[in-house]
Parts: C-alpha cells; sequence; structure tokens
C-alpha cells in the first residue's frame, strides 16, 4: 500500500485519525475541509508536520482526483458538491471506518440501529473489559476506528459503533459478531426515504459468514428484516415476553431477572434493579450487550458483575443537578424524536422539555401522546423552533425561545416548579449551534451548574 496518495475529505476527528493512519503506514496524504476555523486550521497544520499536505476553505478537486482513494468524512452529506463532482467519478470513495477496517487485525463486535447504539456499545466494551478482554469501544461513539488500527498491538476486540453514514462507505467490513438495537425513521434530512436509510443499516450483514453471530431484537418488525437471508447465527432478545419456541438469545422474565437462553437452557443473570442504568430501552440495551460479549467469550460470571458496575454514559438521561426541587436532566445525545420519546417514557412527573436544534425531516407530532400527558412547556428553539411550535401547539403549550442557549436554560428555570423536571432532549441535530451533541450536552451543564453557583453565592 506504500506510495498510494490518500484523500481526505473532511478534518473532523475520523479524518485526522485516517490521516494519521494513512501517514503511518507510508502513505501520501491530500487533506482537504470546506470549512475554516481555528480548530480546522490547526488540524491541517498537524497533518503537515505530520509529512502530509492539507487545506481548508475549499476542495481542489484536479488534487482529490489525483488521489488512489478518498475517505469521507461522516458528517458530509452524499448530496455534497464535492462527491458529485464528476472528476472525481472514477476515485473509490471510503469510509473512515472501512479504511481502518482494513488495517485492523483484531476481531470486530459492530452495533448499529437507530436509538441505543452508544450505550450497547460501550456496555458491551465494559463486560468484556470485566471478563479480562482488551476491547475497547471505537466508532461513532467518539474514538475513531484509524486509533485502534494505530496501536502497535491489535486489541482482542474492538466494539464498533457504526453509523448509517459510516455503514454507507464500507465494502470489506465484516463483523464477527453484530448488534441492531432497533430501527425508526430518522436523517429525512439526508434520505430520501426511510428504505434508503435501513439499506444503509443493512450493510451490516453485507460480508456475512455462516460463523458469525447476530444479536437482534425480537420485538422490532424492521430489525428482524433487516438480515435478510444472510449467513450466520441469530441471538434474539425481548423485554416484553419471553423468547419465542426455537429463538435462543435473551429475555426480560415477569419477575425482572434478564435471562438468558441457549440450546434450551436457561441462566437467570441479574435482576434489573441491580443495575445502575433505569429504564425499559436499557434493559433491552443490557441484553443485547450481554448477548454479544458472551458470543465473544465473556462468561456470565464476568458479564453478571459488569452489568452491576456499568455506570451510563454521559448525555444519555444524564442527571446533572437539583435546585429548588428541580432536577435537570442532560439527554443531549437524543437527536430524533424516537430518541426524545424513550426519554419521556422514563419520566412520571411534569416536565419543561427543551426541544430544538437542526431539523432532520421527521414531524414532532409523534410527542404529543406524551407530551398531553407530562409537559409543564416546550420550549422551542433553534433552526426547528418554528416547526416545532406548528407540530405541537395548540396541543401542548409550546413557547419559541428566541436568543443564545442561555436564553433557553433561563427560561426553562423561570417555568419549572419544584418537583418537575427540566429535560435536554432535543430530537434534532445541534449543528445550528454547537460543534456536536456532546458540545451541546457540556455547554447545557455548564450553564445549569453556573447559574446553581450564582443562586448558592
Amino acid at each position: 500500500m506504500s506510495g498510494r496518495t490518500v484523500g481526505i475529505l473532511g478534518l473532523a476527528r475520523s479524518g485526522r485519525a485516517a490521516a494519521r493512519l494513512a501517514l503511518a503506514r507510508g502513505e501520501r496524504v491530500f487533506a482537504s475541509d470546506a470549512g475554516d476555523s481555528p480548530e480546522l486550521r490547526e488540524a491541517a497544520e498537524t497533518i503537515r508536520r505530520q509529512g502530509g499536505e492539507a487545506e481548508v476553505g475549499g476542495h481542489s478537486l484536479e488534487r482529490l482526483a489525483a488521489c488512489d482513494v478518498l475517505v469521507v468524512s461522516p458528517g458530509i452529506p452524499p448530496t455534497a458538491p464535492v462527491l458529485n463532482d464528476a472528476r472525481l467519478a472514477a476515485v473509490p470513495m471510503v469510509s473512515e471506518l472501512e479504511y481502518a477496517y482494513r488495517e485492523l487485525a483484531a476481531p470486530v463486535i459492530g452495533v448499529t440501529g437507530t436509538n441505543g447504539k452508544s450505550t450497547t456499545t460501550a456496555l458491551t466494551a465494559h463486560l468484556l473489559q470485566a471478563a479480562e478482554f482488551d476491547a475497547p469501544a471505537a466508532g461513532n461513539i467518539g474514538l475513531a476506528l484509524s486509533e485502534i488500527a494505530l496501536r502497535p498491538e491489535p486489541p482482542d476486540w474492538v466494539v464498533v459503533e457504526a453509523s448509517s453514514f459510516q455503514l454507507a462507505g464500507t465494502d470489506t467490513f465484516a463483523p464477527r459478531v453484530g448488534v441492531v438495537t432497533n430501527l425508526s425513521p430518522d436523517h429525512l434530512d439526508r434520505y430520501p426515504g426511510i428504505a434508503a436509510y435501513y439499506a444503509d443499516k443493512a450493510r451490516l450483514f453485507r460480508n456475512a459468514s455462516a460463523s458469525d453471530v447476530w444479536v437482534l431484537n425480537a420485538e422490532d418488525d424492521a430489525v428482524r428484516a433487516l438480515p435478510g437471508a444472510a449467513a450466520g447465527q441469530r441471538r434474539w432478545f425481548r423485554v416484553n415476553g419471553p423468547l419465542a419456541a426455537g429463538e435462543s438469545g435473551g429475555y426480560l422474565a415477569a419477575d425482572g431477572v434478564l435471562t438468558l437462553r441457549d440450546d434450551g437452557r436457561e441462566d437467570g443473570l441479574l435482576h434489573v434493579g441491580e443495575l445502575r442504568i433505569a429504564g425499559r430501552h436499557n434493559h433491552a440495551n443490557a441484553l443485547a450487550a450481554t448477548l454479544a460479549a458472551v458470543a465473544a467469550g465473556a462468561s456470565r460470571k464476568a458479564v453478571s458483575e459488569g452489568l452491576r458496575s456499568f455506570p451510563g454514559l454521559e448525555h444519555r438521561l444524564e442527571r446533572v443537578t437539583e435546585q429548588d426541587g428541580v432536577l435537570w436532566i442532560n439527554d443531549s445525545k437524543a437527536t430524533n424524536v424516537a430518541s426524545t420519546l424513550v426519554a419521556l417514557e422514563s419520566l412520571t412527573t411534569p416536565v419543561v422539555l427543551l426541544l430544538g436544534g437542526r431539523h432532520k425531516g421527521e414531524s414532532y407530532a409523534a410527542l404529543l401522546p406524551l407530551l398531553r400527558e407530562r409537559a409543564r412547556r416546550v420550549l422551542a428553539y433553534g433552526e426547528a423552533a418554528s416547526r416545532i411550535e406548528s407540530d405541537l401547539w395548540p396541543e401542548v403549550p409550546v413557547e419559541v425561545v428566541a436568543g443564545g442557549f442561555a436564553d433557553v436554560i433561563e427560561r426553562a428555570a423561570g417555568v419549572a416548579r419544584s418537583g418537575d423536571v427540566v429535560l435536554l432532549s432535543p430530537a434534532c441535530s445541534s449543528f445550528d449551534m454547537f460543534r456536536d451533541y456532546e458540545d451541546r450536552g457540556r455547554r447545557f451543564k455548564r450553564l445549569v451548574l453556573a447559574r446553581g453557583e450564582v443562586r448558592r453565592g
């Protein structure tokens, strides 16, 4: 491979990691980003110091056309002019996930789905680590897979969260264990319809073999259909009743015990009350992660201990603080309507819901049944604010908050009463106001905690 020229489109986290991997493999690098910011300029300068070439503020299409392969950031939509320029038509394009996988010497557990991917990925890695495997989590969860491929010694397993955007650019990606958490409409701002979105998810099974294990949500018809006739063993999970006759996998028993079944033998692992992550959706995530870890060789004893110790994820129903009897919860990772529904279902007290950001093509009307019961008020903000108001008003109280994110927090504090929850669960992407959902969630926490400090002072 030495001597090839690798073009890197996008200098965010995955692009920077792919550039480092290419240079470490002796390949030439030409990195290009249409944006221009201090962070991007610093990334470009770092690549230059490492021996590559980089540009920001636009794309030199002739230079990109001369590359042997283009590694495309998942943040670049398929409709972007650079991806559709005729001069690049002959250049193979892959995702960073695919590029890194070709250089990876470790087996992979691939996790996809619409919601629950990050929790299931992190929990699977945690369970394998409890079983004393070297098993980092990578991919869409934050650590680029290229970073793992750069390690001098390969780990025992890599647990990879794979988004539809990443899977779209794969060709050889072949996880030995695959997980599909659930499926629902998402990213309709980038896909022509739900079928195209599901088709990219189905690329998880593109290179399936008979020895592979697929961990699938038995209660989701779209998930059941997704693998089609792909080779491999099915392991099913359910939280609303036992497994069907002949199914192997795991289920939530009527007494609240997470239970595994294999070849007709059933073993109870632990009661869900022992988990540190709450909610039926997390019971499903726990079952999926358990089945994946067991398929990778973890013992049931180690899995049980790991389930008890897993603390959950930042930005996923994360309790930030309580002020004047009001609980503030950061669920910034809820970037679609289905995820916000899960958050609302986990609460029983009145809610001040912070909803907004960049619209992704879904109607917010699906939130109405729960909001009628629980919403003290919906505070709509960002680019999607007017659409949120039109979808929800007058059936629930909606207020559009102009100004910055700090104004949203202050208005929430003014509306909430003792015993309420202020829930940041935006059902939108963050890119109108923030770098990503993590930036949004951390900004939320800083503003809320700073407000508390001021009040105590």
